[in-house]
């Protein structure tokens, strides 16, 4: 939040410099709507947050912060002053990202495999060409951590209208909760049908790869396009994952560079 409020929100909403960085703005000087600033800045530490699931059990905390510096300062930013800011080279190539589906999970996720892949795995994850599991303690506490950022979704989502439409939120809300639903039964059936069983951690995480591929189009799918959106994501996660782990050799914990 410090780190965005000096220097990454003015990257991201100042005067576009050729439509690829911010130039103004900096500490918030000259920054009327400072509830923009709060709103975004959430959105800037879910980016960086990202990485901590990808790189769990064997980063050491200093260099963890140093990535949150760098993803909050510069990277996120410059990617969502692409988008967001108004006068963006990819806005105006007529790209929509209603919520960030590409701003912040996208760019999380690609610096989370970068991160991922120069730390290495954790020790025992790979014995030669075998691929051992390492499973989590508690698949409750998983659902739990599911859950929270299933109900914070329909804030990030809805409140990304930047104003309480009633003519807009239910449906973007709607979109949100079904998209989740339909990654969530997607996953648990898909996985049936590849392994012969129901994955329980795998279909947790189909609920956030339902969440984070409709939060795109949020605003301009119906609830048909919502619901073949989650699905289609379940489908991706569980094959993603394997290739992540398996031919990649990436060792991410807890797919999220695959959410």
């Amino acid at each position: 939040g410090i780190v965005y409020s000096f220097v990454g929100c003015a990257i991201m909403f100042g005067a576009a410099a050729g439509g690829f960085i911010g130039t103004t703005g900096f500490a918030l000087v000259g920054v009327d709507d400072i509830a923009l600033f709060v709103f975004q800045a959430m959105f800037a530490a879910t980016c960086a947050t990202i990485i901590s699931g990808a790189v769990a059990e064997r980063t050491n905390i200093i260099a963890y912060l140093g990535i949150i510096v760098i993803m909050t300062a510069f990277v996120y930013p410059v990617v969502g002053h692409w988008v967001w800011q108004g006068d963006g080279w990819l806005t105006s190539l007529g790209f929509v990202d209603f919520a960030g589906s590409t701003v912040v999970h996208l760019t999380g996720a690609v610096a989370a495999l970068v991160a991922a892949a120069m730390i290495g795995p954790r020790i025992g994850k790979y014995t030669g060409k075998v691929v051992n599991v390492i499973p989590g303690h508690s698949i409750p506490l998983g659902a739990l951590g599911v859950f929270i950022l299933w109900l914070g979704w329909f804030g990030f989502n809805g409140a990304s209208t930047l104003a309480a439409d009633p003519s807009l939120v239910p449906g973007i809300i709607a979109n949100t909760f079904l998209a989740a639903s339909a990654g969530v039964v997607g996953t648990a059936l898909y996985t049936k049908f590849r392994f012969g069983y129901m994955d329980g951690s795998l279909t947790l995480n189909g609920a956030l790869a339902g969440l984070v591929s409709i939060t795109a189009g949020a605003l301009n799918l119906n609830i048909v396009g919502a619901l073949a959106v989650g699905f289609v994501a379940s489908v991706f996660l569980v094959e993603g994952v394997r290739f992540i782990e398996h031919k990649l050799r990436v060792d991410d914990p807890v797919g999220a560079v695959t959410v």
